[in-house]
């Protein structure tokens, strides 16, 4: 670990603080360690759910993966990181252990996690010199330490020379009481610190206010900070818009997140698979907050066998699933193949909107030729997606990034568009009249009225005289109308079809 982070043990954290409900600043815990020492397994259990991937295989963990750490009474930000290797080259252990330097400098402190049950290894004593004199809190948690041959290897943490180790299972939640004892006083350090600095910003603010003489400077200081830091009218628009960025593997899903984050916050490299967990990140882009999701690539699934691959694909259908956005990202050389369309279509029916990106677009030297093919090859492979924004853009460069925003809010609003009854019914007698429903067996169909049942995905309900004899290509034809004539192109727009019964058929009956 090298680089110019050693005054990262002079003082504070250069990480966003954070504050918890009761006005105390939330510290952030790095836990780092060798490879399969438990770490994830520990980040599980402070988070109180598995968000991280976990297996005995070593490695599993590429990324850095943040999360909200609970303990007891104590609230704080965990980041869970790559097994550190002492790899100094270009490689990938390298570029992970560069990650997890990064991870070191950004914490309050760090959680050295050691296995009792192997013992220590000689990176651990290289590793604990670093961890020395970068940062300010180094807590050694020797894991696995269940049963008497845990116990045992424990005490040899000693050696390292940074203080008592904490004895826990992550695995089982033992020792969990004592890493409390251990985090607590740091805490309260934490805790003062962040008082005594709001004491100093609040007499700042007094001294300013009191040297200020003009009404205006008088007014500023008097003024209600609710007017400042109010929650506006329109809630939807100061949460942050989660999209899940997915694609085959190595189309560039993690080099374009770093390029809208601004940083290399992601792992990147020409190998392919390098992402396995998928990572959300917030970010204020353009003046809007959005969560991106950056998901392991997806091959075909008779190709997945290894277990962790599976994971990691069972990990991104998760960020699918939980995405309002779903942004589908193709590689240039290789644009929309079988898994992309297959991608397209799970989107689709999950109900998300849905943006198409095309990564790698400064390598392209027919760029005209290029845009006519791919939009010609969207229109006849993916009818579902019909309208939906389509991007060219360079992750690596920036080029287009802007209008991958302006598409992800373009189909984000078309998935909530609400249409009132009277417009919908309307429009549903036009095209009834231009476009009469077929009628199998000389029978008519009566389209009666429609309805917007709900919106994300917008949903409407048509109800009919004969719903099982409408054939799906009518329905395809309503569904393209009604994509064009409310401006939803983007959204996954589902029609259900109803009957309606005739009020007198039973008297009918009765009669009878």
């Amino acid at each position: 670990m090298s680089g110019d982070s050693n005054d990262k043990a002079k003082g504070r954290s250069r990480g966003r603080p954070t504050e918890t409900p009761g006005g105390t600043e939330r510290f952030s815990i790095a836990i780092v360690g060798r490879p399969n020492v438990g770490k994830s397994t520990l980040f599980n259990r402070l988070v109180g759910r598995r968000l991280a991937l976990v297996d005995d295989q070593p490695g599993v963990t590429r990324d850095l993966r943040e999360g909200d750490g609970r303990l007891a009474d104590l609230r704080f930000t965990v980041i869970d990181t790559a097994g550190l290797e002492n790899a100094r080259d270009d490689s990938l252990p390298a570029r992970m252990r560069r990650l997890t330097e990064r991870a070191v400098d950004m914490a309050d402190i760090c959680l050295f996690v050691v296995d009792s049950r192997s013992g220590l290894a000689p990176d651990d004593f290289v590793f604990a010199d670093i961890l020395r004199k970068r940062s300010a809190h180094v807590l050694v948690a020797a894991n696995k330490a269940e049963g008497r041959a845990g116990e045992a290897g424990a005490l040899d943490a000693y050696r390292l020379g940074l203080g008592d180790p904490v004895l826990i299972s992550a695995e089982h939640g033992e020792g969990m009481e004592d890493l409390y004892s251990a985090l607590r006083p740091i805490a309260d350090a934490f805790d003062a610190e962040y008082r005594e600095a709001a004491r100093r910003a609040a007499l700042e603010a007094a001294e300013a206010a009191e040297a200020a003489n003009s009404e205006a400077g008088a007014e500023a200081v008097q003024a209600d900070p609710e007017a400042v830091d109010g929650v506006d009218a329109d809630q939807d628009a100061n949460r942050a818009l989660r999209i899940a960025i997915v694609g085959r593997p190595n189309a560039g899903k993690s080099t374009l997140v770093n390029q809208i984050l601004g940083e290399d916050r992601l792992l990147t490299g020409p190998e392919a698979g390098i992402t396995r967990d998928s990572i959300g990140l917030e970010v204020d882009w353009a003046g809007r907050r959005f969560k991106i999701y950056d998901t392991a690539g997806m091959r075909k699934r008779a190709k997945v066998q290894d277990k962790v691959e599976k994971l990691s694909v069972d990990d991104a259908l998760r960020a699918i699933r939980f995405a309002e956005v779903v942004v589908v990202l193709s590689d240039i050389d290789g644009p929309f193949e079988t898994q992309d369309l297959k991608l397209v279509d799970l989107a689709h029916r999950e109900g998300r909107a849905l943006v198409l990106g095309v990564n790698k677009w400064d390598l392209e030297e027919d760029k005209q030729r290029k845009l006519g093919e791919l939009k010609e090859k969207v229109d006849r492979l993916l009818p579902q997606a019909r309208g939906a924004p389509l991007v060219m853009m360079s992750g690596l460069t920036g080029r287009n990034v802007d209008r991958l925003r302006e598409g992800v809010l373009k189909a984000y609003e078309a998935w909530n568009v609400r249409v009132s009854t009277s417009k919908l019914n309307r429009w549903l007698a036009i095209q009834a009249e231009r476009h009469p429903p077929p009628a199998p067996g000389g029978r008519r169909i009566r389209l009666r009225y429609m309805t917007q049942a709900k919106t994300r995905p917008p949903t409407f309900v048509l109800f009919t005289s004969r719903p099982d004899d409408i054939p799906e290509s009518y329905l395809r034809f309503l569904v393209n109308g009604l994509r064009d004539a409310f401006n939803m192109d983007g959204a996954s727009v589902r029609l259900l079809v109803r009957g309606t019964e005739n009020p007198f058929a039973n008297k009918a009956k009765k009669k009878k």
